[in-house]
């Protein structure tokens, strides 16, 4: 074997052994980006925040996520303080009514936003849902030793301070969510009714939100609490009803033999009823042989001379 050959095949041996040595570090190297990056993918859809917020937290706690996520929540929260004071004075007239309606209790509430873009955004219609059964658990809680009909309202500080499921104050949960989507939001008012078993609620969401099961949310809202009319019917009954109280925007209910008083009628059971307009809704009630015991309606963005009168 010739010198210049066996030097050839010595260099050659060499450089194979010093590649195979870079390659299975690089393989490595490879293997770890790809799992950083699914984490970071895990982080990001499971928070919302930005990938560079989760990165930061990733590295920030050696890509333990469960610590990564807790101590997002807890920067997002104090930036949502922060952000909650310095968006205080902006006006928060758009925004959502969230309507929830069980077997002999309903609570609706109105969240408000400072656009209709964000009204949209699932982080906000989370803010809703939250608000909703926070507000129906305060209504249950407080009235288990109670009977008959009871209706509750309450409104900003009082329901600022109701508590989640989990624990967090809606407060909070309002900080959490203005430092996820940048806009200053606030909880107005809510209501809850509770009825007795022969009593029934009926429901209607104007505008409302698709993709939404459990709570209905739009732009407008109604309940109405009546007796009566037959058992399949009760549902659509309560719609319907619902639908006027959304459309004539009635300001109180009324008497059966209350004659109408024109178009600037604004008794519920006199006006006539919209969706059959050749009777009042009285007419309409006795028909079913049903009658309505109450009703609560809400626009969203309601100026506070409109819910005095």
């Amino acid at each position: 074997m010739s010198l210049p050959f066996l030097f050839r095949v010595i260099t050659r041996d060499i450089l194979k052994s010093n590649i195979c040595q870079h390659v299975q570090p690089l393989h490595t190297g490879c293997q770890l980006l790809a799992a950083d990056k699914a984490l970071l993918m895990k982080l990001r859809k499971s928070t919302g925040y930005t990938f560079i917020n989760c990165k930061k937290a990733l590295e920030k706690f050696d890509n333990d996520i469960t610590q990564a996520e807790t101590w997002l929540h807890e920067q997002a929260q104090k930036e949502g303080w922060s952000k909650a004071n310095k968006l205080e004075g902006r006006k928060a007239k758009e925004g959502l009514i969230g309507l929830f309606v069980g077997d002999e209790a309903a609570v609706m509430v109105e969240v408000n936003c400072e656009t209709d873009f964000v009204a949209r955004n699932e982080k906000f219609q989370q803010l809703v849902k939250d608000v909703t059964f926070a507000t129906l658990a305060h209504h249950r809680n407080k009235m288990q030793s109670k009977t008959g009909y009871v209706k509750s309202v309450l409104a900003g500080d009082e329901l600022s301070k109701l508590r989640m499921a989990e624990g967090a104050s809606l407060a909070d949960q309002v900080a959490l969510t203005i430092g996820r989507l940048g806009e200053n939001m606030s909880v107005k008012r809510a209501v809850t009714v509770g009825v007795p078993s022969e009593w029934h609620i009926g429901s209607y969401v104007h505008g409302a939100v698709s993709g939404q099961s459990d709570v209905t949310m739009g732009r407008y809202g109604a309940l109405v609490i009546f007796q009566g009319g037959k058992e399949e019917e009760r549902s659509t009954l309560g719609r319907k009803l619902g639908q006027h109280i959304v459309g004539e925007a009635p300001l109180s209910l009324g008497n059966m033999d209350d004659l109408p008083c024109g178009e600037s009628e604004t008794r519920l059971l006199p006006q006539t009823f919209l969706v059959d307009p050749s009777r009042t809704v009285a007419q309409f009630l006795r028909g079913k042989e049903a009658r309505v015991l109450d009703f609560v309606r809400f626009h969203c963005g309601e100026t506070l001379s409109e819910e005095r009168e």
